[in-house]
């Protein structure tokens, strides 16, 4: 067991983590920029890219937990692995596809599951297995941080890959680019993983689920992700083709995406910091209440490039900030053995969220020729998820065999 005991150094697992979770986000976050040209070109209803688009949340949240466990059990490497060969096959799918079948199955069910692969559940497992539990929450903002950089990096990138190159081709070079994840994945082969026998564990991943499901805190956390979900896939996705509908440039909703990664660099680091002082309740609180507030704002004021941009600096820096609170407390309460299955679990409710999200833009766009309705509903669901995390307790919980964090 003397392997299983030694860690990687912190500065690897940052570096090759955060550019792992830049890489993956960061295309993951330039969809939006493809609506318009796809269903132009192809003749389909917005409806149909949004389906496509939140089947691929929903087979995220899905194979998230199913990541999370062959993560827990075997390691992050062979899971990052196989999510970069898969992102990859997707987004050539991606291009190519000549049907909204299959369109779907490859934009929404094969990226979807590459995207579980490659994310924030695989990384914090290796963080909180990596990171001592008076740094995690620190270095989980760090992690968000990094995607929230990836937007902000990939944005005005794949915009011109888009303008130059066309948006099929555009699409096959970044099916080569995510490549870079393979090699990557090397700097986060865990001690205790390499062998056939995995780690011992003093918890099943059976017990450790239903122990999850019984505390209410956990449901509490579970249920406000689900908002989180909604509202920034609804806004990624949407924004863009919002913002032409009322007649401002496509390069405004690019700008508009990069402000929010930008921002969002800062308020995740600032979420995780904060995260090792004040308790992460109040901080999820005030987090989802305040996106409420703008939201509302943006909607009341005059609709021009500037606004934008101040509801983007804003937004952005609330954007992926409950990452690293709610991942933390996950840790915080059961330790760290079944994090990834965890906070895989966590992750479904929120791409159940992303999934009614981006589905209820599309269809109530193509049935009332407007998002109105979609922006109403992320607002109530703000002020719904800010109450849901004030009462979340976030102590280990008490076990009849102590267990370590």
């Amino acid at each position: 067991m003397h392997d299983a005991t030694r860690k990687l150094s912190m500065a690897q697992v940052l570096i090759c983590g955060a550019t792992i979770v830049t890489l993956s986000m960061g295309i993951r976050h330039g969809f939006g920029m493809w609506l318009q040209p796809i269903t132009q070109d192809m003749g389909w209803t917005r409806q149909t890219f949004a389906l496509a688009m939140a089947i691929q949340n929903l087979s995220w949240g899905v194979f998230g937990i199913f990541g999370g466990m062959l993560s827990d059990r075997f390691g992050a490497f062979r899971v990052l692995i196989l999510g970069a060969l898969l992102y990859a096959l997707g987004l050539a799918g991606m291009a190519l596809s000549p049907t909204p079948l299959l369109f779907s199955l490859t934009t929404g069910l094969l990226i979807g599951a590459a995207q579980a692969g490659t994310t924030y559940a695989v990384i914090y497992g290796v963080l909180g297995r990596q990171i001592s539990a008076t740094r995690r929450s620190w270095a989980m903002g760090v992690a968000a941080a990094a995607g929230s950089f990836g937007q902000f990096l990939m944005m005005p990138l794949e915009g011109q890959l888009i303008l130059r190159l066309g948006w099929q081709d555009a699409l096959l070079v970044l099916s080569a680019m995510v490549l870079l994840i393979v090699p990557l994945a090397f700097g986060l082969r865990e001690p205790g993983f390499h062998g056939s026998a995995p780690i011992r564990r003093t918890q099943s991943a059976r017990h450790a689920f239903a122990e999850a499901l019984r505390y209410p805190s956990f449901l509490l956390l579970t249920a406000g992700y689900f908002v989180c979900g909604f509202q920034v896939v609804f806004i990624g996705v949407h924004m863009p083709s919002y913002l032409r509908d009322h007649g401002l440039g496509p390069q405004v909703a690019s700008y508009a995406l990069a402000l929010i990664g930008l921002f969002n660099v800062f308020g995740t680091y600032i979420a995780g910091t904060l995260g090792q002082r004040l308790p992460k309740r109040h901080i999820l609180a005030f987090i989802y209440f305040a996106r409420a507030v703008v939201i509302a704002v943006f909607l009341l004021v005059p609709l021009s490039p500037l606004s934008v941009y101040v509801f983007s600096a804003v937004i952005g820096a609330l954007w992926l900030s409950t990452v690293p609170p709610t991942n933390a407390t996950v840790a915080q309460i059961f330790g760290v053995q079944h994090l990834s299955m965890l906070s895989g679990f966590v992750f479904f409710s929120h791409q159940i969220g992303s999934f009614l999200g981006v589905w209820l833009g599309g269809y109530l766009y193509d049935t009332t020729g407007s998002y109105d309705i979609v922006w109403y509903i992320a607002i109530a669901l703000g002020v719904a998820a800010g109450l849901i995390n004030l009462p979340v307790r976030e102590g280990a919980i008490v076990r009849a065999t102590p267990q370590a964090a």
